[in-house]
């Protein structure tokens, strides 16, 4: 029935297990894998008398974003290799998660999001409690949730 699932993740411990249970499931219905993952913007820089300050600390924010989103999506197509699950890769760069979950899908053809019930905020990922409320109120895409 579903053959392209998007699976958002952000790292988190239940994040991890729907991105397991994603993977079966994948592998049961013959279907394939986009893994996901959207990275907050850095904090707009500071102005002081017309002088930018903390350009340094941004830019060490965009790149331990990118080393997590890399470190995120490798572990599920780590998963996706070791059960033979096709599985591509897409990132964005969005303060409204949901938004970039469902734009994703619509955009990788997905016929299904896999995500998780609630993550984690803040660098170390996006709030998917009310993400996930919202994808599910947004989404023209089914969408399961695993809790």
């Amino acid at each position: 029935m579903f053959k392209h699932l998007l699976v958002p993740s952000d790292g988190s411990p239940l994040s991890q297990e729907a991105v397991r249970q994603a993977v079966r499931f994948a592998k049961e219905a013959g279907a394939r894998i986009t893994a996901f993952y959207a990275k907050p913007h850095a904090p707009m820089p500071q102005y002081v008398e017309g002088i930018q300050i903390d350009r340094a600390l941004q830019e060490q924010y965009e790149t331990i974003a990118e080393e997590q989103a890399q470190r995120i999506l490798g572990y599920v197509e780590g998963l996706c290799r070791d059960s033979g699950v096709a599985c591509t890769v897409a990132k964005s760069t969005n303060d409204s998660p949901y938004e970039a979950i469902i734009e994703a899908a619509t955009a990788n053809g997905c016929d299904l999001i896999f995500m998780a019930s609630h993550g984690r905020r803040g660098i170390s990922g996006f709030l998917l409690g009310s993400e996930t409320n919202k994808v599910l109120t947004h989404s023209k895409i089914p969408v399961l949730v695993f809790r």
